[in-house]
């Protein structure tokens, strides 16, 4: 049975670093007079599904944040993932355990959807999951063998959702059919996010440099909604640039 989790009980985060190593000091790029980090935030409101907090490393991060009418906690800067930082942002924001549900958004996906990130949180609240994330067919040819192209690999459990069995950068699974471009976007159940970071790397994690692998591997269930675009992601400057097209 359906429960569409009320804002209250969800919190929705953004990790952001300044320390990328092709787009130094991405976070705080302008992107049509904002900083993208800001975008990204501004994105999460409109999705109206929970109250909307940036988790920073940087002082600098805080400041814009806050100087644009956001939220925003420090975070250590030694965390080796996201989910580490979130994690941690969790325990700072909410000792209490209020939130039940706990939603990732990169802090660099500037032009993603609001409807995207809803449609996430629907997905867990909806199922049984402990994770929820999201994918979509891939159409550009070149991107079936691209290894910076994550595909995931799902059985079908309902009109455009999948229960995952795999996320992989080698064309997969074989054969003639659709294949599924994984989007880095995820909601947790609060306590499967605290179990996740509490477990360590798995072969697979490190084998193929996917996070995601460890929750499956440690027997957790993550379903994925199908939906209709891939955001874009800003890596590089040339990212960087159709960003500011899209949001000119």
């Amino acid at each position: 049975m359906k429960h569409s989790p009320s804002a209250e009980e969800t919190l929705v985060l953004v990790p952001a670093r300044m320390a990328s190593t092709r787009l130094p000091g991405k976070p705080l790029a302008d992107i049509a007079g904002l900083p993208m980090i800001v975008q990204v935030v501004n994105r999460a409101r409109e999705a109206a599904i929970g109250r909307v907090v940036v988790a920073t490393d940087d002082e600098r991060v805080r400041a814009e944040v806050e100087r644009h009418g956001g939220e925003a906690v420090m975070t250590d800067i030694n965390h080796q993932s996201g989910s580490d930082r979130i994690w941690e942002a969790v325990t700072l924001l909410d000792p209490d355990g209020k939130y039940k549900f706990i939603v990732n958004v990169q802090g660099d996906l500037p032009t993603i959807e609001p409807a995207l990130i809803a449609d996430c949180l629907d997905t867990l609240a909806g199922s049984i999951a402990d994770i929820a994330t999201l994918a979509a067919v891939i159409t550009d040819e070149a991107e079936r063998t691209n290894p910076n192209v994550v595909k995931a690999v799902g059985t079908g459990i309902g009109e455009n959702r999948m229960r995952a069995l795999y996320f992989t950068r080698a064309t997969a699974p074989w054969g003639e059919g659709d294949l599924y471009h994984h989007i880095g976007l995820y909601a947790y159940r609060r306590d499967a996010l605290e179990r996740f970071v509490g477990l360590k790397p798995s072969p697979l994690e490190m084998r193929e440099r996917l996070e995601q692998l460890r929750a499956l591997e440690a027997g957790m269930r993550i379903d994925i909604a199908i939906v209709d675009t891939v955001p874009l992601g800003v890596d590089t400057p040339h990212d960087l640039e159709k960003a500011r097209a899209m949001l000119a």
